[in-house]
């Protein structure tokens, strides 16, 4: 793409965009997709559902003791549900670009979906938890292989141990230019600069 112009998210526009392109209100936003992923139990559906500025599609489920030899709740054992398909939220960031935020499911019977929902997206917010970080391994893996941008965030729960970034790239064998960030789901402020982290990243990683 040519020099030209910055816009507010760092989209990069072309030398003969006018100048009154920020305030062109008929020009439609750029919508990007982006994945929620990790383990069952992460905290995905939270921060679709914390960040969404609609009311988010959720696909859970009451948890059966049919999948209790499957689902370990150790970690979550106040957990009653399950996202069975997927969750989705939207979030706009200025007047040029808005998110469409696809949560995917954590378990493994579920994994079949990942295909599809990866689809066109830009790239994914792999959630970790420190209390099994070996559950995240699954999703990245998934976006290495298929070579999608991705960042790791690490999420904060009441009572689990705190961890440096770097403490946490290392277990996970992280790539450096991979962002590793520590964030709580809850918090929008923290879970909208985790996703304005992916898009950067994306954007360095595939500028096209």
């Amino acid at each position: 793409m040519s020099a030209g112009l910055t816009g507010p998210t760092g989209f990069v526009l072309p030398d003969e965009a006018p100048k009154s392109w920020q305030e062109d209100r008929t020009r439609a936003p750029v919508a990007t997709k982006i994945l929620v992923a990790g383990g069952f139990g992460v905290g995905k559906t939270t921060l679709v559902t914390t960040v969404s500025e609609i009311t988010p599609l959720e696909t859970e489920a009451l948890m059966t003791e049919a999948s209790a030899d499957t689902d370990d709740l150790t970690a979550t054992p106040d957990k009653v549900t399950t996202t069975v398909a997927m969750d989705f939220g939207r979030l706009t960031l200025d007047d040029d670009l808005v998110l469409y935020l696809f949560g995917t499911p954590g378990q493994e019977r579920f994994w079949f979906m990942w295909d599809d929902l990866a689809r066109g997206a830009i790239g994914a917010v792999v959630l970790a938890d420190t209390r099994r970080l070996k559950d995240c391994f699954p999703a990245l893996d998934y976006f290495e292989s298929r070579g999608l941008p991705y960042v790791v965030a690490v999420n904060h729960f009441d009572g689990s141990e705190p961890f440096d970034p770097a403490d946490v790239r290392e277990a996970l064998t992280v790539p450096p230019h991979v962002p590793v960030m520590i964030m709580d789901a809850r918090r929008r402020i923290s879970a909208i600069e985790t996703l304005l982290a992916l898009v950067a990243h994306a954007l360095d990683e595939t500028p096209e």
